[in-house]
């Protein structure tokens, strides 16, 4: 089969993917355990009888979930999106699930052309043995939703958020700029919704650490500035929140 398409030019493809990030290691391959990046390129190995990798929208860590991560990948079969996914579908586990698949030109990528990346973050009022894979739940704090509310304000905006990311001697600046920051309170959680145009690892989860440490000390939302400006997560008001409560909603894109 490879020798058939070897001259054949390979399709660009874009997937939207949703999974359980319970049982991951977070989205990129790494030397040991498992992820996502490495299922799914696993399965479409198999299915082209060659390597095929993927680019995703952005990388999520360990038990971090997705509804609407996306990736793009060269395939050297020529094979409809349908039976892409239906392949796909096949050969990939339970905890994966590919939404739809289309084509893109041949120099789209995933993870440069996203305009922005939408992120929810549940936090659950009461421990509760069944939504512990997929509530964040965080003992002996008070939530202020006074304080909460006037903390969102703050992070909208173009600001350095390295206060807020795990150094990344990879990266040439760690400025974002949030275009939405809402939180909406039911009767069983806190449901943050948050909107960038990039985000640095482990920013969203320390975000939402602040801002509840901040309200359970009642401190005052303004000092939120005084953290972004500091650029240094050295400041005992700055944590991270578990990872079980956050997930991938989506990635805007111009073509879509």
């Amino acid at each position: 089969m490879q020798k058939r398409f070897k001259n054949m030019k390979m399709k660009n493809f874009l997937a939207k993917i949703s999974y359980d990030g319970t049982e991951f290691k977070g989205w990129q391959i790494q030397k040991e355990g498992r992820t996502v990046q490495q299922v799914i390129e696993g399965a479409l190995s198999v299915i082209a009888k060659t390597d095929i990798k993927v680019t995703s929208a952005g990388r999520t860590d360990a038990r971090v979930h997705a509804l609407g991560q996306y990736a793009n990948f060269h395939f050297p079969i020529p094979m409809s999106t349908d039976q892409i996914r239906l392949a796909l579908r096949s050969n990939l586990p339970s905890d994966v699930s590919i939404i739809h698949i289309r084509e893109v030109s041949d120099d789209f990528s995933a993870r440069y052309d996203a305009k922005s990346r939408i992120y929810q973050y549940i936090l659950a009022k009461e421990r509760s043995p069944f939504n512990r894979n997929y509530k964040s739940f965080i003992p002996r704090v008070k939530i202020n939703t006074e304080i909460i509310e006037k903390c969102l304000e703050h992070f909208i905006g173009k600001h350095d958020f390295i206060s807020f990311a795990k150094y990344n001697p990879d990266l040439n600046n760690y400025f974002c700029n949030i275009s939405k920051f809402v939180v909406e309170e039911t009767n069983e959680d806190y449901k943050f919704l948050i909107q960038s145009n990039r985000f640095l690892h482990n920013m969203v989860r320390r975000i939402i650490g602040t801002i509840i440490n901040i309200s359970n000390t009642q401190s005052e939302p303004v000092i939120i500035k005084q953290l972004i400006s500091a650029k240094t997560p050295d400041n005992k008001l700055i944590s991270t929140a578990p990872p079980n409560g956050l997930y991938l909603l989506d990635v805007e894109y111009p073509i879509l």
